[in-house]
């Protein structure tokens, strides 16, 4: 499978509202091949193309500000949520049932937060690749070497900063196991209730890509043996083997070509 079929793919496995922001990359491949084969870009062939990279990375970058922002503070409300529905309880203000229903209610809707943080890691995975990809091919068909300098840029770019989108999937796993109701069997009996909603979140669409999204990062980074500085930081997935029991998985490694 060429490149642009997979990350073709890997868009149409986002949400719906996302898809026009990922990296355009027929339009920059376009501006690759107008470029004769083996011979030096002029320097305003090379610049047109620079510009039209930044113009990019500018976009991307936008985008997954706005998201990292709204994730904060739906982040926040959730926090005041679970705290509102314990105090609630603790005070007497709720029956046991009214006191499930809110739980379950939050706990539905922190899965759907947790699933649309992780198809944004997801987003900034792909348009890395994509620009590395596109890279690549501008240096082979000019011999120029570019690659190397743009690709120092896009590690200082906010969209490949994932940090604070990493840390708020981490504290919503964590707000994830408060909800859970306590299984007096332990682990095996809380991974049980976790599979069970995991079945049932499985009819939503968001449930379904983030699970692709999920098994794209962990084959993307399978992929290279090597790690440097231009690797996608590291990923760890509990529980990866449960998640191809959907048989969800994006479809292959990312292509060479």
């Amino acid at each position: 499978m060429k490149f642009g079929k997979w990350l073709k793919k890997q868009i149409e496995q986002s949400l719906r509202e996302w898809r026009e922001q990922f990296l355009r990359y027929k339009e920059l491949k376009r501006c690759v091949k107008a470029v004769p084969c083996g011979c030096p870009p002029s320097p305003a062939a090379e610049a047109e193309f620079v510009a039209a990279l930044d113009a990019e990375m500018e976009r991307i970058n936008a985008f997954f500000l706005e998201q990292e922002e709204e994730f904060i503070i739906h982040h926040r409300e959730l926090q005041e949520d679970i705290a509102r529905a314990l105090h609630r309880k603790a005070a007497g203000l709720v029956t046991p049932a009214q006191h499930e229903a809110a739980v379950a209610a939050i706990r539905r809707e922190i899965v759907d937060f947790h699933g649309v943080m992780v198809l944004l890691l997801n987003y900034s995975s792909i348009n890395y690749i994509g620009l590395a990809k596109i890279l690549k091919k501008y240096d082979k068909r000019t011999g120029a070497v570019l690659r190397l300098p743009v690709i120092e840029a896009v590690l200082e770019q906010p969209f490949f900063e994932t940090e604070t989108v990493s840390q708020l999937v981490r504290e919503c796993e964590a707000m994830m196991e408060a909800v859970f109701p306590e299984a007096p069997e332990g682990q095996a009996a809380a991974r049980q209730d976790r599979e069970a909603l995991a079945a049932a979140e499985a009819e939503q669409s968001i449930f379904r890509n983030t699970v692709a999204a999920l098994l794209t990062m962990e084959d993307v980074r399978a992929w290279s043996s090597t790690r440097g500085r231009h690797s996608l930081p590291p990923l760890n997935l509990p529980d990866s083997d449960w998640l191809r029991s959907f048989q969800l998985a994006s479809g292959s490694p990312i292509p060479t070509q």
